[in-house]
């Protein structure tokens, strides 16, 4: 029969700890007795300087260096106290591990998401500058996620938000950056704070200042604007109230099946040798950047990679985020179990990055009337010529295709948040500047330099592409000007001049929108040009859509 051992109220910590303090404070007690003590005979000329007096921190000094051995001891005691107080009285059993973030965590994060979904009915969509496609009704709703990090004394700070729109506006960015600046001062400036569009073509329009998108957005569009301005900065407050010290991973890795290059031909007029470094016409590698906090926990991710958003072609009319934001949705909702689509901790963007001529509609291109191939240079059909031709996604229909498009992305992603190992560590830097892209000299060679030209658009322009054919005659392609057109251009809205027209040759202009000024400018010829740098990954931003 074994007897049952008397348990101690006490662990021998706590033990050893409790003796410690008492031996502590017996030592104090005797110390200021001997201070009283020995104050009586020197109170004539003893001079106790204040604490912190001539820079001596938290240490008292008496003129007469009696004083400086007391304070030194309340402090071991004031340290000993502290150290009770912190440590956990349960003795770890042989499954735990004490935890140490000591060190772990090189930067402070913080993430958030925020709704912008703005009106959706009776709005003209943006991206494919069809007038008649206006929203009838809402499939998913559109957020706007955001990123910070900063270095770990907080001396600089980046953001990168991803929006569910089509594209980030001089006017939409301006907004923003008034509204962080009468919350936050100088912290999130134009050179730190980077706003990048998804391209989605199925979100509302006009936020623009600049009368071409006003035409098919039909004017600005307040509500909507309002609607984009203010997500994006809930977004970047949630992001800034949830800072917490954490790690960022990179990876990479080709993304298959999941897009074409919609201009093959155009595509083969580079050089060979500017072709023959690229295994394919298209970029198929997906960009990772992973966060976690100090203790590995999952933050979010930021995912570029480059396919246009247009599985919902120009037939559609309900707002969306298309297949970059429902790989986003797919993601998070693996994160964040249990939660409705837009909530949760975790944060996935899907950003857009070198989409130019990356179409999602794998099938190619297909007479919609006939169902023949139109994979041609001008993309003509033999009956109905260009506005019948359309590229066709992997899906039964758009909605399909979405999901397929949105679902490969999503699982290469998931792949490479898993075993992402490269660990990013450095300073932060960002910077910017307005580039009149008007007037940009650029040497070709040690004899030979050219410069930009003023903004015009093309025939070519009008004839749209296979994602979303233009109307009328106008084809892909096109090196020779229409003299109906030009007639017709002439007398509404003027010539070009030969300035433009010479330095835009061989392609026949059909606007010469940097030209056009009224009743506003039409095209801005001066832009946002910034990057952000975080350790060794450059995040470059402009505007514009490069192949």
């Amino acid at each position: 029969m074994c007897r049952q051992r008397t348990k101690h109220p006490y662990s021998r910590l706590e033990i050893v700890l409790i003796t410690l303090l008492v031996l502590m404070t017996a030592v104090t007690v005797a110390l200021l007795v001997l201070h009283f003590v020995t104050g009586e005979s020197s109170s004539s000329n003893g001079k106790l300087s204040s604490f912190g007096a001539a820079q001596e921190g938290l240490l008292g000094r008496r003129e007469d260096g009696g004083g400086m051995v007391e304070i030194h001891h309340l402090l071991f005691i004031n340290y000993i106290i502290k150290f009770i107080l912190i440590t956990d009285y349960d003795e770890p059993s042989s499954t735990q591990k004490p935890t140490t973030t000591s060190g772990s965590g090189n930067y402070l994060l913080g993430v958030g998401r925020a709704d912008c979904t703005g009106p959706v009915a009776e709005i003209p969509l943006m991206g494919y500058a069809n007038s008649d496609q206006v929203g009838g009704g809402l499939l998913t709703r559109l957020y706007s996620r955001a990123f910070i990090v900063a270095e770990p004394n907080d001396t600089r700070r980046v953001v990168f938000v991803s929006t569910d729109i089509g594209m980030v506006s001089q006017r939409l960015r301006l907004e923003v950056l008034k509204e962080l600046k009468i919350k936050y001062g100088d912290l999130y400036r134009r050179d730190n704070v980077i706003l990048s569009g998804t391209h989605t073509h199925s979100g509302p329009g006009g936020y623009f200042q600049y009368t071409l998108f006003w035409i098919t957005s039909k004017g600005l569009i307040k509500p909507n604007l309002n609607a984009i301005v203010n997500g994006i900065v809930k977004s970047i407050d949630i992001a800034h109230q949830n800072m917490k010290r954490g790690r960022l991973f990179l990876n990479r890795g080709v993304v298959e099946n999941s897009q074409i290059n919609r201009s093959p031909y155009s595509y083969l007029q580079n050089p060979a040798s500017e072709r023959s470094r690229y295994s394919a016409n298209i970029d198929k590698e997906m960009v990772m950047l992973k966060l976690v906090d100090e203790n590995g926990h999952d933050l979010g991710l930021i995912s570029w990679f480059a396919v246009h958003p247009v599985s919902m072609n120009n037939t559609n009319h309900l707002v969306n985020s298309d297949n970059m934001g429902y790989a986003s949705l797919l993601f998070e909702q693996e994160k964040n179990k249990g939660v409705l689509p837009g909530e949760g901790s975790f944060v996935a963007a899907f950003a857009s990055s070198n989409l130019g001529d990356v179409s999602p509609n794998t099938k190619g291109p297909f007479c919609i009337n006939t169902g023949e191939s139109c994979d041609n240079p001008q993309s003509i059909c033999p009956i109905g010529g260009a506005s019948m031709c359309m590229a066709m996604g992997p899906g039964t229909d758009m909605f399909d295709s979405t999901r397929i498009i949105a679902q490969n992305i999503y699982l290469r992603a998931k792949e490479l948040y898993a075993s992402a190992a490269q660990e990013l560590t450095g300073p932060l830097h960002s910077a910017h500047q307005w580039a009149n892209m008007s007037d940009v000299q650029v040497q070709l060679n040690a004899t030979h330099a050219v410069k930009t030209c003023k903004p015009a658009l093309g025939h070519s322009f009008a004839a749209g592409t296979i994602d979303g054919v233009g109307a009328f005659n106008f084809t892909q392609g096109s090196v020779e000007g229409d003299p109906f057109w030009d007639n017709i251009r002439d007398q509404l809205l003027g010539e070009p001049s030969n300035e433009t027209k010479a330095c835009h040759e061989p392609k026949p202009i059909l606007f010469s929108t940097g030209e056009m000024t009224w009743p506003h400018p039409w095209h801005p010829d001066i832009v946002d040009v910034q990057i952000a740098t975080i350790g060794s990954l450059a995040i470059v931003a402009v505007p514009g859509e490069f192949t």
